[in-house]
């Protein structure tokens, strides 16, 4: 496990304000061919594992890369971010990078295919709904499980065994019971959301408040941030910072949070203790394509290439990126550095 104080200065220069990046329109692609001379002679495959949260800033880097790299295929798949480690580790994926929602993943269920984990963003847990949500005009950041509980509300948030939005989800409920002083909250948020409201990651529960299917989704500020620029129906509540597994200056009090959930191994489990949100990316051994794989990381960490265009697609990222293990390529640490 990551030692904190190795990504504390990254976060706290962070200083996390998701809100600072609310001015920033969802950016898209290139529209036009890169010049000619920008071109490379690069070819081949990219396989690319991403958590679903990030799939509008990643779908704009691989468009980007493609048109720099036009022989080069970036093939992605978005998913749970511990069902994508699984896939890896069970089923053998031969997956070049991979990029987590939750840096602990990579640590815990992927160690013996990584020597390194590069933390590259945070987030904030907030509680998505539209228009035409029940109760949309009440609810707010003091009422929030008040409006969930009444009966003719739904609800619902991703599974806490595949993806890391879920356990989170889960956790603010705990912290929530704590920070309201209200005793069996966590309880009873539990029995309110059925088993349908619960779905493999939480992007898939987008569709569902815009059908009417759901009255509320809990979700990452950046993925509410990213839809509603798409289709204005969108809103989001905003948890206070003792609940929303944001902020550094509550690390301690979130720990008091805990969730068991499935490990790597079939009858194995995994303790998630609350803390503040860190994404982490590594280059996975199991993957086939080194050499393209390490290209595209170093266009992924260039500030003013990939970095710059995760900021404009409202994904946000600090002063400085931390990294874990030792093993990260010459080159990347150069360029992080």
């Amino acid at each position: 496990m990551l030692k904190r104080n190795k990504w504390i200065v990254c976060l706290l220069i962070l200083a996390f304000s998701v809100c600072l990046v609310a001015g920033c329109g969802t950016s898209t692609e290139s529209e036009t061919p890169a010049p000619a001379d920008q071109v490379s002679e690069l070819e081949g495959t990219i396989v690319l594992y991403h958590a679903g949260s990030l799939a509008i800033p990643f779908e704009a880097l691989e468009k980007e890369f493609e048109t720099l790299n036009p022989k080069v295929d970036v093939q992605r798949k978005s998913g749970g971010s511990t069902a994508l480690s699984r896939e890896i580790v069970d089923l053998g994926q031969e997956v070049d990078i991979f990029a987590s929602a939750d840096y602990e993943i990579i640590d815990s269920m992927i160690p013996d295919y990584t020597g390194w984990n590069a933390l590259f963003s945070n987030n904030s847990m907030v509680i998505m709904y539209t228009d035409d949500s029940k109760y949309a005009d009440e609810i707010n950041k003091d009422n929030w499980y008040e409006v969930l509980l009444r009966e003719d509300v739904d609800y619902g948030h991703s599974n806490p065994n595949d993806d890391p939005c879920g356990y989170r989800s889960v956790l603010c409920w705990q912290l929530a019971e704590i920070r309201y002083e209200e005793p069996g909250l966590y309880q009873k948020l539990s029995d309110a959301c059925p088993e349908e409201n619960i779905r493999p990651k939480s992007v898939e529960l987008i569709s569902l408040l815009e059908t009417g299917a759901l009255d509320y989704a809990f979700e990452y500020e950046t993925v509410a941030r990213q839809h509603a620029q798409a289709n204005p129906i969108f809103k989001w509540v905003e948890l206070p910072g003792k609940i929303n597994l944001s902020e550094l200056k509550h690390e301690e009090f979130y720990k008091q949070a805990s969730l068991e959930t499935a490990g790597s191994e079939p009858g194995e489990t995994v303790t998630r203790v609350g803390a503040p949100i860190a994404y982490g990316i590594t280059m996975p051994s199991a993957g086939k394509n080194t050499e393209l794989a390490l290209e595209f990381m170093e266009f992924f960490f260039d500030r003013e290439q990939g970095l710059k265009i995760l900021e404009a697609n409202g994904q946000p990222i600090p002063d400085q990126i931390p990294v874990n293990g030792e093993g990260m390529p010459e080159d990347l640490k150069a360029l992080l550095q």
